[in-house]
This record gives structure tokens, C-alpha cells and sequence, in this order.
């Protein structure tokens, strides 16, 4: 008769240990989300060399993959309950790897396109597993705080990474391996969150998939149709149609989530005046930052004559500003000035930033570039935690994770919807490089980048009055007497100071 010996549980050292390498697994995954939403803008003008893209198409490499990520994040947390997190987390990783692997080998422009739609549905998919794993195998108290700051500090410095990634693989390899880097490391990803990372029962309940496929093809057809109107102009059947045929589905979106037992999207978050005006708030700046990325990365490479490299590197101090500010913002101006007072002043200066870009030339230099450019990083850095804290405030704990959901589909649709308008902006412009002398083409390109700026100006200077009129302050501890629980916990742990809760509506 043989006897099992009974498995003993690990030593604390293993435990911590495994949760050690599991925070890597998460942190490697995030920052492969938020890089592969900058790595490729120092690519573009490879890829426009190379498949013959005009900057309407070439847009679409930037949106395909921001609008299915901001799409179906909603749906991924979603699967992640449903399913179980580390099936649906490794699913999305092997879809990312893939659709990656894919996207580098892609003979033409429609395959890379649809590579980095792919590449946002596996995003998608991996992204709201790995927080919740990192909520899960980090008790509370100082060691999820400290997992949570450095989660943070991948996410705001990601794009800096990106920037900096892209143009190294592109000085010294082709565009295609801004693509190619992903495989290598989703393989390592997948195989070592299978060793570390525990699965998570399976639960009853069912998918919200018509809500979702609504919102992502109606956000889509109405982008194509901003792209369209800038090559093809505002009274083409097809734009207009387009057009249509987005608004229809939106209406019908929010029709079906007024009736779904189980809405991707709980309207009731939109119930109120202070959280909807921070929403619109980050719609706006998200179209103008991703349209500023996309515009001025180009610029540095055909005005200023940057290489890849170079022009990563040109944008450096933009993150840096950004992280610096944000944690200024955080610890000392929120807390003493108010959410209110701190969003608007930082919104403003991303405003003056943008009507700096707007007087940028064909002759102009990179001094005239990176003061606006500094200024807008700081300036978004001044607004992003005010802006979530509203985004945030007042929410019910059983709608915490689709409140936190919906800041980055916001962010991430924003940024899809914004980036076609002003690319049609730009094609009105006729700024047409092909075909002119190298002077001429910069000056051509300065020209349209200038209407782009102008009018990215307009939605920050629009997202200050957002703030101003939608967004008041509150006196002193009211926020303080509310139940801790309406807040969601990740909120609650966040060493900010109470004074900066207390100047958020709710």
C-alpha cells in the first residue's frame, strides 16, 4: 500500500519569488501594449516609402490598432472573468505574436493594416488580465502600491520607449522589425505565464458581443470616413455613406446597452455631469496627442532630416516632461491647488503648445520644436491625474473595473477618431509632397502639419472649457465622508493626499 506525501505549501521565499516574476510577465506585457501604440510612428515614413502609402492611408496603420484595442477592451475583461484570466491572457499575447509576426512579412499596405487590427484585439485580450493578475497576487498594503507604481511608470513611459525602440530597429534594420520585435517576446511571455501565472475559475454569465462589435464598427466606419474625406473629399457616396452608416450603429449601441442584462458598458456611468465632461475632456486629448505623435515624428524625419534614431530621440524630453509632471501633480499641486484648478492650468499649456506648432516652417529647427513639445508633456502630465480622478469619482464598487474600462477605451477611440480628422484637415491643406523638389516638399509638409496643429489647438483649447464648465470643485472633505467603498480599490490605495480627492465632483 503506497502513500502520497501531502505537497507542501511554498516557503515565503518562493512566493515572493513567483510573484516577482510574475509582476515581470505583467510589466513586459503592458509595456508591449503601450509601445506598439508609438514604436510605429518613427516607421511611418519607411513604410509610405516602401508601399507607396499617402498619409490618409498611412493613418490607418496608427487607427486600425487603436481602435480595435480601445474596442474590445471591454470585452477582453470580460472574457478574462468568464473564461478564466490566464486562458484569455495567453490567448491575446499568441494573437499579438502572430498578428505581429504577420504584419512584418505583409507584401502590402492592407495586410500590415489588418496585421495591427489583429495586433489590438490581442491586446485587447491581454491587457485587463494583466492588471487584474497583479491585483490578485499582491495582497494590499505597501507591496501592491510599489506593484502599482512601477505598472504606472511602464504605462507613462512606454511611449518614450516606443519612440526611442522604433527608431533604433529602424536605423539599423527596416520598418519591419517594429513589428518583428513582438514575436520573441509574446513566445517568451506565453511560455513563461504558463509556469507562473494561476488560472482563475471559470464563472456563469454570458458576452456582450453585439454591444461591442456595435460600438467597434460604428467607431470604425465613422474614422474611415474622416479618412476618406481627406483623399477623396466630403461629397464622395462612399464618405458619406460611411458616415452614416457609423452614427447608425453608434445610436444602435446605445440602444442595445439600455437593454442588455449584462451591458458591456453600464450606462449609468454616464450619469453624471462631472464624469462625462472628463470623458470628453480625454477624447479631445487623445485625437490631439496621437495627431501631434503622428504629425510631428514625420516632420523631424522630412523637415528637419532626422533619422529614425535621431527623432526617437528628439522626443525624449516629451516624456520625460510628462512622467516628471504627472508625479509633481500627484504628490504636491492636486493636493494643495485643487483637481480643478491643476487640470485646467495643464490643459492650457498644452493648448499654448499646440498653437506654438502651428507656426512651424519649412526652415524651422528643432529648438523651435521641442519647446512646445516639452511644454505639452508637461502640460498633459499636469492634467492626467485630475482627469482620471474625476473620470473615477463617485463610481460604484460593482462598476469600478468598467469606470477604469472605459477611461482607456475613451483614450484609445479619442485617439483613432481625433487622428482622422486631422489628417482630413491635412489633405485639405493640399499639402502634397510627391513629385516637388526637397524644399519644396518640406515647406509643402510644414504647411499642412500647420493646419494640424491649429486645429489640434482647438480641441485642447475646447477641452479647457470642458473642465472649466464641466468639472467644479467641492469644499473641503466632502469626499472624505463618503463610503470607501464607492471608490474602487485600486483608487483608494493610490498615495495621493486626501486634499485631491476632495476637489472632484461626484
Amino acid at each position: 500500500m503506497s502513500v502520497t506525501a501531502p505537497i507542501s505549501p511554498p516557503t515565503p521565499r518562493a512566493a515572493a519569488t513567483r510573484a516577482r516574476l510574475g509582476l515581470a510577465i505583467i510589466l513586459t506585457v503592458q509595456l508591449m501594449v503601450v509601445l506598439d501604440a508609438t514604436i510605429v510612428n518613427i516607421a511611418l515614413p519607411g513604410m509610405a516609402r516602401d508601399l507607396h502609402l499617402s498619409p490618409a492611408s498611412l493613418s490607418w496603420v496608427i487607427t486600425a490598432y487603436t481602435l480595435t484595442f480601445g474596442g474590445f477592451l471591454l470585452l477582453g475583461a470580460r472574457a478574462g472573468d468568464l473564461l478564466g484570466r490566464k486562458r484569455v491572457f495567453m490567448a491575446g499575447i499568441g494573437l499579438f505574436s502572430v498578428s505581429s509576426l504577420l504584419g512584418g512579412l505583409a507584401p502590402n499596405a492592407d495586410l500590415v493594416i489588418a496585421a495591427r487590427a489583429l495586433q489590438g484585439l490581442g491586446g485587447a485580450l491581454a491587457a485587463p488580465s494583466a492588471l487584474a493578475f497583479l491585483m490578485v497576487m499582491f495582497p494590499e498594503g505597501r507591496e501592491r502600491l510599489r506593484a502599482l507604481g512601477y505598472y504606472a511608470a511602464v504605462s507613462v513611459g512606454g511611449g518614450a520607449v516606443g519612440l526611442v525602440l522604433g527608431g533604433l530597429l529602424t536605423q539599423f534594420g527596416s520598418w519591419r522589425w517594429v513589428l518583428f520585435v513582438n514575436v520573441p517576446v509574446g513566445v517568451a511571455v506565453v511560455v513563461l505565464a504558463r509556469i507562473f501565472l494561476s488560472e482563475t475559475p471559470r464563472r456563469s454569465g454570458h458576452f456582450d458581443l453585439l454591444g461591442a462589435l456595435t460600438a467597434t464598427i460604428g467607431a470604425t466606419s465613422l474614422t474611415y470616413g474622416f479618412v476618406r474625406a481627406a483623399s477623396n473629399g466630403w461629397g464622395d457616396p462612399l464618405t458619406i455613406s460611411a458616415l452614416a452608416l457609423g452614427a447608425a450603429l453608434l445610436t444602435l449601441y446605445v440602444a442595445l446597452e439600455r437593454r442588455a442584462s449584462e451591458p458591456i458598458t453600464p450606462l449609468s456611468l454616464f450619469s453624471d455631469r462631472g464624469r462625462n465632461a472628463s470623458y470628453g475632456a480625454r477624447l479631445l486629448l487623445a485625437g490631439a496627442m496621437l495627431g501631434m505623435l503622428f504629425f510631428l515624428t514625420q516632420f523631424a524625419q522630412l523637415v528637419l532630416r532626422y533619422g529614425p534614431l535621431e527623432t526617437g530621440l528628439a522626443f525624449l524630453p516629451f516624456s520625460v516632461s510628462l512622467f516628471a509632471t504627472s508625479q509633481l501633480s500627484a504628490r504636491r499641486l492636486t493636493p494643495r491647488y485643487g483637481g480643478r484648478v491643476v487640470m485646467v492650468v495643464g490643459l492650457s499649456l498644452s493648448t499654448l503648445a499646440m498653437l506654438l506648432l502651428s507656426r512651424l516652417t519649412g526652415t524651422s529647427g528643432y529648438l523651435e520644436m521641442l519647446v512646445p513639445v516639452m511644454l505639452f508633456g508637461g502640460g498633459n502630465g499636469l492634467a492626467f491625474v485630475p482627469l482620471t480622478s474625476a473620470s473615477l469619482a463617485g463610481v460604484r464598487q460593482e462598476d469600478a473595473g468598467a469606470a477604469s474600462g472605459l477611461i482607456n477605451v475613451t483614450q484609445q477611440l479619442g485617439g483613432a477618431l481625433g487622428l482622422a480628422v486631422l489628417v482630413s484637415i491635412f489633405g485639405a491643406a493640399g499639402a502634397v509632397v510627391e513629385g516637388r523638389s526637397a524644399a519644396a516638399a518640406r515647406a509643402a509638409f510644414a504647411t499642412g502639419a500647420d493646419h494640424v496643429f491649429a486645429a489640434a489647438a482647438l480641441l485642447m483649447g475646447a477641452t479647457v472649457l470642458i473642465s472649466l464648465l464641466g468639472i467644479r470643485g467641492r469644499p473641503a472633505g466632502a469626499l472624505a465622508t463618503q463610503p470607501a467603498r464607492e471608490l474602487p480599490e485600486w483608487v483608494r490605495e493610490l498615495d495621493l493626499g486626501e486634499p485631491e480627492a476632495e476637489v472632484i465632483e461626484v
